[in-house]
């Protein structure tokens, strides 16, 4: 009887853990996205900055900003897509989320601001 209710267990755990599944999101912004800034402060040194965004398929994503090629800051966020416009929101209330929607006919594809200014293109 105990061979019978062990067996029985494991098969129950098997079948309750292979009911749940990711659903499969092919959405075009999944991706690496990145903007570069340079700057000179009073004939010091150039300063490139560098900013990326990496967008995953279970809608969450990492900001990372870069100074000169060293990481100085990261973030992760949330991600939604409604009517073509995509919305980000962080985690950390030093950056401010943002609406942006993605431009497919240029090349490269790049995610615009409502003003139509470029905010990153894509890797």
């Amino acid at each position: 009887m105990k061979k019978l209710f062990s067996l029985l267990s494991i098969l129950g755990i098997i079948a309750i853990s292979n009911c749940t599944s990711v659903p499969d999101n092919h959405d075009p912004i999944l991706g690496i996205w990145a903007k570069t800034a340079s700057s000179t402060i009073e004939g010091k040194n150039s300063n490139t900055i560098r900013e990326e965004w990496i967008f995953n398929d279970v809608y969450l994503g990492r900001y990372q900003r870069y100074t000169n090629s060293q990481l100085d800051f990261y973030t992760d966020f949330k991600w939604s897509q409604e009517n073509g416009a995509y919305s980000i929101i962080y985690g950390d209330p030093q950056v401010t989320d943002i609406t942006v929607s993605l431009e497919k006919a240029k090349t490269p594809e790049v995610l615009t601001l409502d003003n139509g200014s470029v905010f990153a293109t894509r890797e």
